[in-house]
């Protein structure tokens, strides 16, 4: 049987039943594709109902985990409180980030060896101990160790999801998916201060926790069902532990250096300046053991070529942006506007809902359109634009919603097409393994744009000032208007610049054929 890759050459990639190798081997060679061999395959015995019953429990899935990325921080001042220990209380939150950034990768490499049922299972019941030890932590040290290991099965979910959605649909047919799971991520981020606030004043604390066990089985009762119907993709190989430990190393180092540099510890402190060595030798030796590993972690060709490296740095640049700007805004709703706490935090519900439905119309244009990336460079081009607006003018409130909410409908529309492009650029065996990298390289430009954006308005404002969502806590901001506009001009051109970049990576990145329904052909599960 002939097995090809994208340039017809010999590949090790599955191997597909007689009639279809002989369909296949009456195809010009430059056309087939390893990824695009799902849409010739017979299609897994799944019907309609079983892949909505799928859907809908990862769905369920994502939303534990970005309902456990914000339902802490309003219950943080109770938690404090109980444990008259208010010092360590950002720890809370920074040992669950550290923990799910560095396992993304290690949970997606793992499911391509182990398969997606072990891997879901595995990180939902991490998840659900780390929640349990949350909930009865008798002190604050054991809570901060409790939420790490709540982090390392959140940090599983994600990436383990978007793979299971890759088995079970097409790559043409993805993208709509995508905007569904970018709906329960945002619905699960608003929500989540919304419900710890409520928690912690009429209930107790120890109810954010406790809520994700019934969330959990409800998750699992509907997945694991249907679970061994899902097409099979992995391949069981030797675990490069090192190299998935030295990747974990710098992960954290690095983390650990975006969240205390300028905060705790000055940038040009020794402290700092020791970790980012310490970063930057774990990385070098990964990279000196990748390449000579028979079997690496990551395997490093797998993130070159001419789609994966323009992909992730799109996907990083957008999700950068949008984050950055989340977690400063409400500063500066606050001090030029004079809105309460909690009326900034409702402002910035255009910021996400509108990225959510960009993501919607370029899931829908990608399962009919056949250059379907043009609609993420289009929006992209456009949050450019409007990002230079905000850069450039003094508008009002109305205004300055409204333009933001423009700017989100444009970056919106780059989460689809770059998932979807960088899972549809690999073999099967190794989709779980760039889905981990990517999720891995989207966390990181995250922390480094919210660190970027706190040294900014240090800077243009020459003072120290609460940042990070440290205002929420701070009462009333004393910081003239003027000052904070004329600083946040700087966050605005910082933002349109990411998205610049993210427009010419999406330029640049070839727009291979994605596996599926014709481009006419409606696609049944998406209404």
């Amino acid at each position: 049987m002939n097995k090809f890759d994208r340039q017809g050459n010999s590949a090790d990639t599955q191997t597909l039943p007689d009639d279809i190798a002989e369909e296949l081997s009456r195809l010009p060679s430059e056309v087939i594709s390893v990824d695009d061999a799902p849409s010739i395959t017979p299609p897994a015995p799944l019907s309609q109902d079983e892949v909505r019953t799928i859907v809908i429990s990862l769905m369920l899935t994502m939303f534990l985990a970005a309902l456990d990325q914000t339902i802490v921080a309003t219950a943080l001042p109770t938690i404090g409180r109980q444990f008259n220990d208010v010092s360590n209380l950002s720890w809370v939150i920074t040992a669950y980030l550290l923990a799910s950034t560095a396992v993304a990768p290690v949970f997606g490499t793992l499911s391509d060896i182990y398969g997606r049922r072990a891997m879901i299972i595995i990180s939902l019941s991490l998840f659900v101990a780390g929640s349990v030890l949350c909930a009865i932590a008798p002190n604050m040290p054991m809570l901060i160790l409790a939420r790490g290991l709540q982090g390392l099965g959140g940090g599983g979910i994600m990436p383990v999801v978007q793979t299971v959605i890759s088995d079970v649909v097409s790559p043409r047919e993805r993208g709509q998916y995508q905007a569904y799971f970018s709906s329960v991520w945002m619905v699960g981020g608003i929500l989540g201060p919304v419900i710890g606030g409520v928690f912690a004043e009429h209930l107790h604390w120890s109810m954010i926790f406790w809520i994700n066990l019934p969330l959990t089985v409800a998750a699992l009762a509907l997945l694991l069902p249907n679970m061994k119907k899902i097409p099979v993709f992995h391949r069981k190989r030797k675990v490069d532990w090192l190299g998935g430990v030295l990747l974990m190393a710098s992960a954290v180092v690095f983390m650990l250096v975006l969240t205390w540099g300028g905060t705790r510890y000055a940038w040009l402190s020794p402290t700092v300046l020791a970790m980012v060595g310490g970063a930057v030798a774990l990385v070098v030796s990964f990279v000196w053991h990748a390449r000579r590993a028979d079997e690496p972690f990551l395997p490093l060709p797998l993130l070159g070529g001419s789609v994966v490296p323009f992909g992730l740095m799109a996907g990083g640049c957008a999700l950068g942006a949008i984050t950055g700007l989340t977690v400063q805004l409400p500063l500066y709703y606050e001090s030029v506007y004079h809105l309460s706490a909690s009326e900034a935090g409702l402002a910035l519900i255009p910021l996400a809902a509108v990225s959510t439905l960009g993501a919607a119309i370029a899931g829908r244009t990608m399962a009919r359109a056949k250059h379907y990336k043009r609609v993420a460079i289009i929006g992209t081009s456009w949050a450019a634009l409007c990002g230079l607006g905000l850069t450039l003018t003094t508008l009002p409130l109305w205004g300055l919603l409204t333009l933001m909410a423009a700017f989100a409908l444009g970056l919106g529309t780059t989460f689809p097409v770059c998932v979807v492009s960088v899972q549809n650029s690999v073999a099967r065996p190794q989709v779980g393994t760039i889905t981990g990298a990517l999720n891995f390289f989207r966390s990181l430009m995250s922390s480094f744009t919210v660190a970027a954006f706190a040294a900014i308005l240090l800077i243009a404002l020459g003072t120290d000032i609460p940042l990070a969502g440290e205002h929420h806590a701070a009462g009333s901001v004393a910081i003239p208007a003027d000052d904070m506009r004329h600083a946040f001009r700087y966050v605005f051109g910082a933002a349109t610049a990411l998205m610049t970049v993210a427009a010419l990576c999406l330029i640049a990145m070839e727009e291979r054929p994605l596996a599926g329904p014709s481009a006419k052909q409606p696609v049944e599960m998406a209404e």
